[in-house]
């Protein structure tokens, strides 16, 4: 077998897992994105968010199930109604809390995301289910707040749906993700550790940085899963507190 010449690991495993960093930092990208946005208007720190991917993964699953709708309308069935989900959270809870301390915002949000990630647990177990409905071209690879009423905006609504956006954006990340893992109502527990130190590392509320970290650090994972695989699963969190040493406010964040 060929080896890459002072690498010394053949060429399939590194443009493999180059690949497969691709598709993590895909997954990393919108969430975080979806994360940047929310926050970034609406100042709230959004811990609800994993169970909110993991709720669009569920929709896609229960559509095909339940409905036998396929996975490419599911893309944007799925985002729509549990991006609705969220215009409802919004309304009922948050918009309640948004002139207090972040801290609110954090417990009303993991409190949500217990809620639902326990609601999925009791109907559906924790061993996951598969997603049959694999399209064609997906198949052959791995199974893996500043606004002014003045301008004649209307602010309350533009918040409201700036949250449902961000909803919308994890949950379609929930249904990209469907055929390639397990949909499981831990799902988004698993990922949103990640998710946040991925924001932490591009900058609170910076879109850019949310974007450019999610691609970067699922790339680095993917190259640590080469060269040091002991340290794949923590090498983000160290990413994150050599930034934070130099750089507090983030790659991409603005210093208070």
């Amino acid at each position: 077998m060929y080896v890459i010449p002072l690498l010394g690991i053949p060429p399939q495993v590194l443009f493999g897992q180059l690949l497969l960093g691709l598709i993590n930092g895909a997954f990393y990208a919108m969430l975080s994105l979806g994360l940047a946005v929310i926050f970034g208007l609406l100042n709230i720190i959004n811990f609800a968010h994993g169970a909110l991917y993991m709720m669009g993964a569920f929709g896609a699953w229960l559509m095909l199930e339940y409905l036998g709708i396929g996975y490419w309308p599911a893309l944007i069935l799925s985002p729509i109604l549990v991006g609705a989900f969220g215009v409802l959270l919004e309304k009922a809870f948050l918009h309640r809390i948004y002139k207090l301390d972040h801290l609110y915002g954090l417990l009303l949000t993991f409190g949500l995301a217990l809620i639902i990630e326990g609601l999925f647990r009791n109907y559906y177990g924790v061993s996951g289910q598969a997603y049959d409905a694999v399209p064609d071209m997906l198949k052959g690879g791995y199974n893996l707040g500043f606004m002014f009423q003045a301008f004649g905006i209307n602010v309350p609504r533009m918040i409201t749906l700036t949250y449902g956006f961000g909803v919308a954006l994890a949950a379609m990340a929930g249904v990209l993700a469907a055929p390639i893992y397990h949909v499981s109502p831990l799902m988004g527990s698993d990922i949103i550790i990640v998710v946040f130190a991925v924001v932490v590392i591009g900058g609170m509320g910076s879109i850019v940085g949310a974007v450019v970290s999610g691609f970067g650090l699922g790339l680095i994972e993917g190259m640590t899963k080469v060269f040091y695989p002991e340290a794949s699963n923590t090498v983000i969190f160290v990413v994150m507190a050599i930034v934070l040493l130099v750089k507090p406010a983030g790659l991409f964040g603005k210093s208070a």
